[in-house]
């Protein structure tokens, strides 16, 4: 009998500590799966940089700023913030030593996450990053814009504190959605407009001003509303999880900030979290856009010019250096090659991202470990402001695409910002 009980201790004490260390590797495993809703590896990290070490440039309407170190390094990381700490930084963007954190950082976002996923996301940053000492680097933004105590009452006027609470009426997949959109995802942080003092207009369905696009950083985040135009109103469920998994359908394809976005965080989610979330974007009414009639494709017109290339400088550069990839049809060959015909990027009426990725080109979609075979090429090397005003005011009126013309004036303001060098 005793040998039985000396063996059943023997047993209980190897049996509860694997108990244990197996459930903490769970819970980290899960924290890992949060920190991908959350995206957090695309601010955190910097090109050539080691993962959530920081430094990574951000431009802000006062200067430009630099994320943080989020590794568990205790001296340059977070590694010795408490959970408290944490939960403090995350949802009311206080660091561990009192100082306030510039509203790039989307605690506004944030402040929604549940308890769960945040004990499951401070586990895995203490225990599943590496940690590494970088010192973080100092905002480039002049004195007295630089001082950070009107951030204090930033957040008394903007900040809304309390976690998700599921909405009545409204079924699991859809709160789940809201709850991802609103919170770790903060998809509003980049396509609901910004008011004078840098807030988001809307943090939620409430809102008529909630993800119907927005300027940051030199793109046009879009409007992810059901507007028929530049929204989602000709999408379907599926398109919409189709572009979250893969970064291209029908009708566009990511470029700009959302390539790293389908890169590090939609192409990992599940495919309950991914319905969901397309469930709860196509429940979004209308808003936004800048009216006019619902767009019908209609290629006759900008065939004719295609014919004719020299009379329109526009379509003269898009047969040179668009055409074979976008067609004459402008119905590109998508996933592989995007549309112009129709894409909301490009009856946007805000041109920049367009502008933009005519310049800089896109960065490398990478799905499942496979580059997109046919990014966009960089322009700015091979035509001018002027080229490149054409070309885009003719995609813009082309396949009754009726949306305003760009000047050469904007075409260099962006080269300018981002140093596009011709």
């Amino acid at each position: 009998m005793n040998i039985t009980l000396k063996a059943l201790s023997a047993a209980l004490g190897l049996a509860l500590p694997m108990f244990s260390h197996a459930a903490d590797d769970a819970l980290i495993q899960r924290g890992a799966y949060v920190a991908k809703l959350g995206d957090c590896f695309a601010c955190h990290s910097a090109p050539r940089g080691k993962p959530f070490a920081g430094g990574l440039p951000m431009n802000t309407p006062m200067g430009q700023i630099y994320t943080t170190n989020i590794t568990p390094d205790p001296d340059t990381g977070i590694g010795r913030y408490t959970e408290e700490d944490f939960a403090r930084a995350m949802r009311e963007g206080v660091a561990k030593d009192g100082h306030n954190l510039y509203p790039a950082m989307p605690y506004p976002s944030y402040a929604k996450v549940n308890n769960d996923d945040m004990h499951a996301l401070y586990a895995y940053f203490m225990n599943g990053v590496a940690p590494v000492k970088q010192a973080n680097r100092e905002p480039d933004i002049k004195w007295p814009l630089n001082m950070r105590w009107p951030l204090k009452l930033w957040n008394v006027v903007f900040l809304k504190s309390g976690v998700y609470q599921d909405k009545p009426g409204k079924d699991v997949a859809w709160n789940r959605g809201a709850y991802l959109i609103q919170g770790l995802g903060h998809c509003g942080s980049c396509h609901t407009p910004r008011g004078f003092a840098f807030q988001e207009k809307a943090l939620d369905e409430s809102g008529s001003a909630f993800l119907t696009g927005g300027l940051l950083d030199g793109w046009f985040a879009a409007n992810l509303t059901g507007e028929h135009n530049v929204g989602l109103g000709r999408w379907t469920e599926q398109d919409l999880s189709t572009f979250l998994k893969t970064g291209a359908n029908a009708h566009a394809s990511a470029f700009g900030s959302m390539t790293s976005v389908i890169n590090n965080s939609t192409q990992a989610m599940n495919d309950t979290d991914v319905t969901a979330m397309a469930q709860y974007l196509k429940s979004l009414p209308a808003s936004g856009g800048y009216g006019g009639a619902q767009y019908a494709y209609d290629p006759k017109a900008t065939k004719v010019s295609l014919n004719r290339p020299a009379f329109d400088p526009g379509a003269k550069v898009y047969a040179a250096y668009c055409m074979h990839c976008h067609g004459v049809d402008g119905r590109g060959f998508a996933p592989m090659l995007a549309p112009l015909a129709g894409n909301p990027n490009v009856l946007e009426k805000d041109a920049s991202s367009l502008v933009n990725v005519t310049l800089n080109g896109t960065g490398d979609l990478v799905v499942g470990g496979i580059p997109a075979p046919y990014p966009m090429p960089k322009y700015a090397p091979v035509l001018n402001d002027q080229q490149i005003a054409d070309v885009l005011t003719f995609v813009r009126a082309g396949w009754n695409n009726n949306a305003p013309a760009v000047l050469p004036d904007d075409v260099a303001k962006m080269r300018k910002s981002t140093n596009a060098a011709r």
